[in-house]
């Protein structure tokens, strides 16, 4: 993860293209969101991308369709219209370059290719919906190139390559149907419950996939006192950016009917903070009891979703700025926990116990040993303070790996609202400006566009 898959895959892209080598359209799959704004964002990041042309099919029925009539030579679509894809393009199938990103969403394929006697070859055997269809899809239309892309390509084991290599190789390599691959390299565990993987099967399987699997470990090209910074944009829904602008330019605005209104410039910003992180309260903070708040948005807790699959298992650790974003992510991830005053939660998360910790940087700040529980950090919302920002940073830091003895890379994930202000706190932060600029560099960033 963070090795450049995406630009690597559209440099290629483009030299096959230029070479002659591709004569078809390119179709990537991948999650949502990525396949949305990461990859047509990508092309625009690069000189020698820029001249490429990436459709997503994204949206409603109406949407996609249209896409699917725009003129591209690369089209991107999220796993959960696969198969409405396949069935609206029927016959006429026009892709021949498939890049499945993030491939274990199609780990789960059982199916293999039979043969009748006349020769004529057909798709049987079991999987999920999106597998099978994609497999029946390629083979058919005989698709000549396909690539797949993950970061984590065996979440849950050595079991997960079965499903994915049979897309590259239609079982050439770890064969044809999966449970002869399952009685060649595993055998039932001495409960009787599941499998573990036989002694020898990890370097056979590694050598047998060396011809058409290249990985690259991030220790091996990172400085380890370093680490591997993620910036990931959402974009508001229509409604959402426009009760922002509202509030960023009047003071109000109405959410469902219900008023949220500021009365001064610092009450604003925190508003806007409010509504990037995905909920705004609405009162007094005088007010007696505790404060309400009103629901904007879901983009960032998608967001974070993606990020919980990418870290495949590995825990992380979640910084929020507001009540309501705790309430919000532990209503979402019934297995987060909150770093409360509990000596035995920061104990469990150090042991490994806790899948996602939610944690205020007020609360995690000088003296928490974290690194041990985990080496990935997400920003899910944000605030103008460096020193808390940087101070839970450090709880999982480089140093703090390595001194603990851990060879692993850190990760901090930034998830941001686009064109918004906090891409002006992190502006601030990032570069040492003062608020007061940067709020006035961003707020004409934003009038002018």
């Amino acid at each position: 993860m963070g090795m450049g898959k995406t630009v690597s895959v559209l440099t290629a892209l483009d030299r096959l293209d230029l070479s002659g080598s591709l004569t078809g359209p390119t179709l990537i799959l991948a999650p949502l969101r990525v396949a949305r704004d990461v990859w047509p964002a990508e092309a625009k990041e690069w000189e020698h991308l820029k001249h490429m042309t990436i459709v997503p099919i994204v949206g409603t029925a109406r949407e996609r369709l249209d896409a699917l009539h725009q003129k591209a030579s690369v089209y991107t679509c999220n796993y959960e219209n696969l198969v409405w894809l396949i069935e609206t393009w029927g016959v006429h199938w026009p892709y021949t370059t498939i890049v499945l990103d993030e491939s274990t969403k199609v780990k789960s394929l059982r199916a293999n290719i039979r043969k009748n006697a006349d020769g004529t070859e057909w798709v049987q055997g079991q999987g999920g919906a999106r597998a099978k269809a994609l497999l029946k899809t390629m083979h058919t239309h005989k698709v000549p190139r396909t690539i797949e892309l993950s970061g984590t390509p065996s979440p849950n084991g050595l079991e997960d390559l079965w499903g994915q290599l049979f897309y590259l190789d239609y079982g050439k390599r770890l064969g044809r149907v999966f449970d002869a691959f399952r009685q060649r390299w595993f055998r039932p565990n001495f409960d009787g419950f599941g499998y573990e993987v036989l002694p020898h099967a990890q370097k056979e399987i590694q050598e047998t996939l060396k011809d058409v699997c290249l990985s690259i470990r991030s220790e091996d090209h990172f400085d380890l006192k370093e680490p591997i910074v993620r910036t990931i944009e959402v974009e508001l829904p229509t409604a959402a950016r426009k009760a922002y602008r509202e509030l960023e330019k009047t003071l109000y605005t109405e959410i469902s009917m219900t008023p949220v209104e500021v009365f001064n410039s610092g009450a604003k910003t925190q508003k806007l903070l409010q509504f990037c992180a995905g909920a705004a309260y609405t009162g007094h903070a005088d007010d007696p009891g505790p404060r309400k708040w009103i629901e904007v948005h879901q983009e960032k807790l998608n967001a974070l979703d993606e990020v919980i699959e990418e870290a495949a298992g590995e825990p992380v650790l979640v910084a929020y700025h507001f009540k309501s974003d705790l309430e919000r992510i532990l209503a979402r991830f019934k297995f987060a926990r909150h770093l409360d005053q509990k000596s035995q939660t920061l104990a469990d998360w150090n042991a490994g116990k806790i899948k996602m910790l939610c944690a205020h940087p007020a609360s995690a700040g000088h003296g928490l040993n974290m690194q041990h529980g985990g080496s990935r950090l997400v920003y899910f919302s944000h605030s103008w303070n460096f020193e808390e920002r940087s101070q839970i940073a450090e709880r999982i830091g480089c140093v703090r790996q390595l001194q603990s003895g851990y060879k692993r890379n850190c990760f901090i994930y930034n998830i941001v609202v686009k064109s918004s202000l906090e891409g002006d706190v992190l502006d601030a932060l990032e570069n040492k400006r003062s608020v007061q600029d940067a709020l006035m560099a961003g707020l004409r960033r934003r009038l002018s566009s």
